[in-house]
């Protein structure tokens, strides 16, 4: 919701992206903090059974996905905005590249979004 009321509302493209971005890295950041918790949390609840339960591997695969996409895949994409943005290029190689990147972070984030609903019907199914 905040990238496209951004893109909407701030003018400068740039500028709204460079926001966007913003509010992502810390998003992943809280997101990484949690999942963290949880699973060191799990751990010391349930000792070694935590590793059969599927809420701690849920919460380990959206862990790791937010680590690929936030120190994998945003370094790619945000090396690629930079290099058009210093070589003023709106179309082309770059911006194709961009898309790409931008295309391959965007899964990630359905798929976590996706691992994130899974977590939260097991803990309704299975209240610890």
């Amino acid at each position: 919701m905040v990238a496209p009321t951004l893109f909407h509302f701030v003018p400068d493209r740039v500028l709204a992206g460079s926001i966007a971005a913003r509010l992502f890295t810390y998003t992943a950041l809280l997101g990484m903090g949690c999942a963290s918790y949880l699973l060191l949390f799990r751990l010391a609840r349930f000792g070694s059974h935590a590793f059969r339960q599927a809420f701690f591997w849920v919460t380990l695969a959206m862990l790791a996905l937010t680590l690929v996409g936030q120190f994998g895949v945003y370094p790619i994409v945000e090396a690629t905005r930079r290099q058009a943005l210093a070589a003023q290029v709106v179309e082309g190689m770059l911006r194709d590249r961009f898309a790409t990147w931008h295309g391959v972070a965007s899964v990630l984030y359905v798929a976590e979004c996706a691992l994130g609903l899974v977590l939260t019907l097991l803990h309704i199914r299975v209240p610890n």
